[in-house]
Order: C-alpha cells, then structure tokens, then sequence
C-alpha cells in the first residue's frame, strides 16, 4: 500500500522522501486536502530491445563491396 504524504511535508522533505522512495521501491502519494494529486514512483529504465542493441558498435575494416580473387571450396 503505498504512503501518502501531505503537499506541505513534502515540500519541506523532498531530497529526503525521494532517497527514500528510491531505496524502498515504494510508491508515495501526494496529497492535498486529504485528495490525490501526484505519485512518485522509482524510475524503472526501459527494457532494451535485443534487436539493435549494438547498433553503432561495430566497425567496418576495409573494402566489403568489391570481389576477391579467391576461389572458395564450396564452389567446386
């Protein structure tokens, strides 16, 4: 169940609250008025995507486009 905080201790506690959601995991409502206005939540980075993971980190050594004069085993 997450934690409701008033506006105003919020606002006097911030840096403190956010290190604390930080660490918890938990979720803090803000309220004002005894009402729901905001929720703070830990940040959860994207899930990368495999595909196209590495672009950019590779890198082409030398000429991949024109022929080579040898003749591969497979073609025999």
């Amino acid at each position: 169940m997450p934690r409701n905080v008033k506006a105003s201790e919020f606002k006097a506690k911030c840096l403190a609250l956010l290190d604390e959601v930080e660490q918890t995991g938990d979720r803090l409502v803000i309220t004002k008025n005894g009402k729901p206005v905001a929720d703070v939540v830990p940040h959860k980075p994207p899930n990368r995507n495999l595909i196209g993971s590495l672009k950019g980190r590779g890198e082409i050594l030398g000429d991949i486009i024109s022929p080579i004069d040898v003749e591969w085993e497979a073609l025999k």
